[in-house]
């Protein structure tokens, strides 16, 4: 038991190291390895599905990192018109949309593919570009960017 307690003590360490080092803009989330280790210290540990934006400026540097949805083991609901609130909130200029799954396996599912194409196509009406959407389970992590399910991709 000591042992997991000093496991969650370095993880939280450096979930606010990264945290940190996001909030003062120094680091521009250009590629998904990265943004994927940041994603992977705040959601796989998770017993439930939520679901997460990064809200970017036009340079890719994180100006938000929120979770406004959680949801059951098996699922997540999202509401496109909350995220377009708070994307027009921030002034953000991108997108990155996150969630995870408990059950482990990292795949998409059709459902996951539609909200992202939902959120995809009211983002674009306030000219918000979703550079990604990255699923997590156990140990793995899916980007929608490389598997070209995107128009765009992180440059």
């Amino acid at each position: 038991m000591h042992y997991e307690s000093h496991e969650q003590h370095i993880i939280t360490q450096a979930i606010g190291l990264l945290e940190r080092q996001l909030q003062a803009r120094t680091v521009v989330l250009t590629q998904p390895d990265a943004v994927r280790s940041y994603l992977r210290l705040q959601l796989e540990r998770q017993d439930r599905e939520v679901f997460m934006v990064m809200y970017l400026d036009s340079q890719h540097r994180l100006i938000a990192c929120e979770t406004p949805f959680t949801g059951t083991l098996a699922s997540v609901n999202v509401y496109p018109r909350e995220i377009v609130k708070q994307a027009l909130a921030y002034n953000a200029a991108a997108v990155i949309l996150a969630h995870n799954h408990p059950s482990g396996m990292a795949e998409p599912s059709q459902a996951d593919r539609t909200v992202t194409d939902r959120l995809n196509a009211a983002l674009a009406l306030i000219d918000v570009c979703v550079l990604d959407h990255i699923v997590l389970g156990h140990g793995e992590a899916v980007s929608f960017a490389e598997r070209g399910w995107l128009n765009t991709t992180i440059v």
